[in-house]
């Protein structure tokens, strides 16, 4: 029960160090969001807009890549980004970049593959209307992207989601350096092996308030789109 009060303090008292964490992976999490939904989204529009040779096979690989165990993204990126490694010339290890780097690649098959499926299914609504005005691809991809905006939130939070709750690849390639890539998932990790219960709770605490905040906004777009539907 102590433990407990003492990290509701430090959340309500908006302790510096613990709101610098805090801040960090929301910066880090939001730049790798928004770098996935600007790589991801046109592709799932291609993917469910046109037919060719491959796109099964392309399909088939973004949904196995959701299950990219992310100790092993972190692995990858350290042999490829350290001293050593082909890209080391970078400099970028034990550095936000890279973290941000390490989340996009988990979290793009997430976007791709769900937005696809979403896409899909609305663009198959519109195919036969699409056919009659003769529309061009970009339009059609634009005009499916656009009206399925709503739902689409629902993946891009899933996503967010996945990025804030990160800890393998991150402490890997970030290497939890205090005042400069330690995040909140990673200090719960250190902290709970030091025996600092309180500011691992604190962060806890945080990160199950962020998910109910991201579920709310899920169920409240989910009740706007149902209430604008054309159906």
């Amino acid at each position: 029960m102590d433990v407990l009060l003492e990290s509701l303090n430090l959340v309500f008292s908006f302790d510096p160090d613990l709101y610098e964490i805090i801040w960090l992976s929301l910066k880090v999490s939001l730049f790798a969001l928004t770098f996935s939904c600007f790589l991801g989204l046109p592709i799932s529009g291609v993917l469910s807009s046109t037919n060719f040779t491959g796109k099964k096979t392309i399909i088939i690989f973004f949904n196995s890549m959701m299950a990219l165990p992310p100790v092993f993204v972190g692995l990858l990126l350290y042999i490829l980004f350290s001293q050593t490694g082909p890209l080391g010339f970078l400099d970028i290890l034990y550095t936000p970049s890279i973290m941000i780097i390490a989340q996009m690649i988990i979290i793009l098959p997430i976007i791709i593959s769900v937005s696809t499926e979403l896409l899909q299914q609305m663009f198959d609504e519109y195919k036969e209307m699409f056919d009659t005005f003769e529309v061009d691809l970009i339009s059609r991809i634009r005009t499916t992207v656009f009206d399925a905006r709503i739902s689409l939130v629902t993946c891009i939070l899933t996503g967010l989601g996945r990025a804030l709750s990160e800890v393998g690849a991150i402490i890997i390639v970030g290497g939890n350096i205090v005042h400069y890539t330690r995040v909140m998932t990673t200090t719960i990790a250190l902290e709970t092996s030091k025996g600092n219960l309180s500011m691992a709770m604190s962060l806890g605490i945080v990160l199950i308030i962020i998910a109910i905040s991201l579920n709310a906004i899920v169920m409240i777009m989910k009740t706007i789109s149902r209430k604008y539907s054309y159906d």
